[in-house]
């Protein structure tokens, strides 16, 4: 099974370009999802209330809670990563498993924290989407409804974009329209089939 990662900061149209590689039937694994999956996990939102407390509640975790505070601060971003990461690692990898079972030959692995959690080593490839910030701004304000505040501390906690382009040669650019998007991920995703 070839394996492509998909990574870049928030509001950048990512779940675009993982819609677009569904539909060029790419298996697809959502990071975000299986990390909200793994919260179900006792240990892991006793390990959450412990290092950031008041974000779990009656056995639920709280992300507006822990958002608030996991993004404060770059360190406290690596303290959530360093908590969550292991962990959705584990669960990526019974789902690859099972998509290998099934004979799945296409799989796009879309992922926030790719290279921070060590899963592009699984990876043939990976596409980094990236937009200027003014961009990912709007998109993100429309997108989530947050406070000014909690959008400067979202905007604070990503990478800069040379990290994704000092370690991928595969980037999109989306500062444009949705076809323009389209375009661009098209042909990066039949072009990976090919290889």
């Amino acid at each position: 099974m070839k394996i492509i990662g998909l990574t870049g900061p928030s509001g950048t149209g990512k779940t675009t370009v993982s819609d677009i590689a569904a539909t060029l039937g790419y298996a697809i694994i959502d990071c975000d999802r299986v990390a909200r999956e793994v919260t179900d996990n006792p240990e892991l939102l006793a390990a959450l209330e412990n290092e950031f407390k008041n974000v779990v509640t009656d056995g639920k975790l709280n992300r507006k809670a822990l958002a608030e505070k996991a993004f404060a601060t770059s360190e406290q971003t690596e303290k959530l990563n360093g908590i969550m990461l292991p962990v959705i690692a584990n669960a990526i990898d019974e789902k690859i498993n099972n998509l290998k079972s099934i004979g799945a030959e296409y799989l796009l692995l879309d992922a926030p924290t790719l290279y921070e959690s060590g899963e592009d080593k699984k990876c043939d490839a990976v596409i980094a989407v990236l937009a200027d910030e003014k961009i990912r701004r709007k998109r993100i304000k429309a997108r989530d409804n947050l406070t000014p505040a909690q959008l400067e501390s979202r905007l604070k906690a990503t990478k800069p974009d040379d990290f994704y382009k000092n370690r991928t040669k595969y980037i999109i650019c989306n500062n444009g329209n949705l076809a323009e998007l389209s375009s661009q991920a098209i042909k990066l995703l039949k072009h990976f089939k090919e290889m």
